[in-house]
């Protein structure tokens, strides 16, 4: 049994702040064998408005390649995203931090184009595909944000033998399409699925993210949320629940040609 963390996170965060001692606070608490943060965690959600500004781009992903060392300090295993420059563009990266120890997961692929996530004017990936990966002793696959609304995608990881999909985002304060969606794909792949969110916002002005971590068993089972007076959720992950899933309906179920 592996333990997993989802958590709900300040806007605006930076290392060293008594934001983030209390967020890593929560987190030693809970002692999870693998944490998953919110999209892209530190400093003010940057990509709201049009055009794509270089220099700031540049700012936001040097802060959080600086955050990473820290981050990498609050769980043995860590799953999150953070901007990279790429050309002149940011890709959306996720990766795992296992014992102190980079690894790339994914390049975000779906992106939203509207006022307060205007992230199709400053993302586009550089890698392509949506593989799973071994993080500690678990089979995972990673959506970011939007990603999830996309049922095919984690169906496809499912028959990778995911036994989590983990789903780093960073969304406003309607949940109903996110809740709806995260219990999709715990059926549409037999896997326990777990999303963090950002919370507020750092200068009071649109977009205001809604927090609301989750949890899903394989079976869709609601596993838990995060709320403000608990920004930290453990689940245990079962990985034999999650393969007896991929062999119960509809995850057994195949297309077939004619």
């Amino acid at each position: 049994m592996v333990t997993a963390c989802a958590v709900e996170w300040p806007d605006g965060l930076v290392v060293g702040s008594e934001q983030w001692r209390c967020c890593a606070d929560a987190v030693s608490r809970l002692a999870p064998d693998i944490l998953i943060t919110n999209e892209m965690p530190f400093g003010a959600w940057l990509p709201k408005t049009l055009p794509y500004d270089q220099a700031r781009a540049e700012a936001w992903a040097e802060l959080h390649a600086q955050s990473l060392t820290a981050l990498g300090e609050l769980a043995p295993a860590v799953i999150s995203s953070r901007p990279v420059v790429h050309g002149g563009r940011l890709a959306n990266e996720a990766f795992a931090l296992e014992n102190g120890v980079y690894r790339f997961l994914h390049h975000k692929h779906l992106f939203p184009a509207e006022e307060g996530w205007q992230e199709d004017g400053w993302f586009a990936p550089s890698i392509p595909g949506f593989d799973t990966n071994v993080i500690a002793g678990l089979t995972v696959g990673v959506l970011l944000c939007t990603e999830l609304m996309f049922p095919e995608r984690a169906r496809a990881l499912g028959r990778q033998g995911a036994h989590l999909i983990a789903v780093p985002r960073a969304s406003g304060r309607s949940m109903s399409y996110w809740r709806t969606a995260g219990a999709m794909a715990a059926i549409v792949s037999g896997a326990y699925v777990m999303s963090s969110n950002r919370v507020g916002s750092a200068y009071g002005e649109p977009p205001i993210f809604g927090g609301g971590g989750f949890a899903f068993d394989p079976s869709a089972n609601p596993a838990g949320d995060t709320r403000q007076d608990q920004p930290a959720l453990r689940v245990s992950i079962d990985p034999d629940a999650a393969e007896a899933a991929k062999a119960s309906y509809p995850v057994y179920v195949r297309e077939r040609d004619f």
